[in-house]
C-alpha cells in the first residue's frame, strides 16, 4: 500500500489522474491518441489519392497520348476522389459526433435522476482501475463534485466532452489529404514527354506508397516490411490493369 493509500488518507489529485479519471494525465494521452489517429488517417487519404489517381492517368495514358486529354481526366479523378473522400469523413464523423452527444444526454439524464446509483457507478469504475475500494469512492465523490459529468463521461465513455469529434475537421484534413496525394501522380504523368510518361509515373508512384507504408506501419506499431509490400502491391496491381484496360480500349478504337 502506498503512502496515498493510507486508510482514512483522501486520495490526493495526481494520485487519481494517475488511475486514469481522465484529468490532466488522461488528457494528455488521449490528445496524443488523436493526434496520432489524425496522422495516420492523413497517410491513409494521401495513400488512396495516389493509387486512384495512378491508375486513372496511366489508363488515360494507355489509350492515348493527349496531354490534355490525360491532364482533364487526372483533374477529375482528382476532385472527385477528394470530394468523396470529404463527404464519406464528414457523414461518418457526424455520426460519431451525434452518438457521443446521445451519450453524454444519456448521461447527463442519469446523474440527475439517480445520482447514488451513478456514484456507486463511478466507484466501481475506479475501483475496477486497480484503486481500493475505499480509495475509489473518495476519488469518486471528489471527481463528482467538481464535475460529475466530466468524470463519467471520461471514466465510462472515454469522451473528453470539450473535444468532441468534429466532421469539417475531419472532412478538410481527407479532402486536403487527398488532393496532395493525388498530385503526385498527375504531374508525374504531364511533365515528361509521351515516351517516359508511364514509366516516370510508375516509379514516382511506388517510391511514395513506399513511403506512405513505412509511415503507416510506423504510426500502427505493425512491421514496415507487410505494409510496404501490400501498399507496393495493390498500387501497382491497379496500374497495370488499368493501363492495359486503356491500351486495349485505345487499340480496339
Amino acid at each position: 500500500m502506498t503512502e496515498d493509500e493510507a486508510p482514512g488518507r483522501p486520495p490526493t489529485r495526481a494520485h487519481i489522474e494517475a488511475h486514469g479519471d481522465g484529468g490532466g494525465g488522461g488528457s494528455q494521452s488521449a490528445a496524443i491518441s488523436t493526434r496520432l489517429n489524425w496522422l495516420r488517417a492523413g497517410v491513409l487519404g494521401a495513400n488512396d489519392g495516389i493509387i486512384s489517381t495512378a491508375g486513372l492517368v496511366v489508363g488515360v495514358a494507355g489509350a492515348t497520348t493527349s496531354r490534355p486529354a490525360i491532364f482533364a481526366a487526372g483533374i477529375a479523378g482528382l476532385l472527385a476522389g477528394a470530394l468523396s473522400m470529404a463527404a464519406g469523413e464528414y457523414v461518418s464523423v457526424s455520426s460519431q459526433r451525434d452518438s457521443e452527444r446521445a451519450a453524454l444526454d444519456l448521461e447527463r439524464r442519469e446523474l440527475a435522476e439517480e445520482p447514488e446509483a451513478e456514484l456507486d457507478e463511478l466507484t466501481d469504475l475506479l475501483a475496477a482501475r486497480g484503486l481500493s475500494r475505499d480509495l475509489a469512492r473518495e476519488a469518486a465523490e471528489q471527481l463528482t463534485e467538481r464535475d460529475a459529468l466530466r468524470a463519467h463521461a471520461r471514466v465510462e465513455l472515454g469522451i473528453n466532452p470539450d473535444e468532441l469529434a468534429n466532421p469539417w475537421h475531419a472532412a478538410l484534413a481527407s479532402l486536403v489529404a487527398f488532393t496532395v496525394g493525388a498530385l503526385l501522380p498527375l504531374l508525374a504523368i504531364i511533365l515528361p514527354g509521351p515516351s517516359a510518361r508511364v514509366p516516370v509515373t510508375a516509379a514516382a508512384v511506388l517510391a511514395a506508397l513506399t513511403l506512405c507504408g513505412v509511415v503507416s506501419a510506423r504510426l500502427g506499431g505493425a512491421p514496415a516490411g507487410r505494409a510496404v509490400l501490400r501498399n507496393v502491391g495493390g498500387g501497382a496491381l491497379a496500374m497495370a490493369v488499368t493501363y492495359a484496360v486503356g491500351t486495349w480500349l485505345g487499340t480496339s478504337g
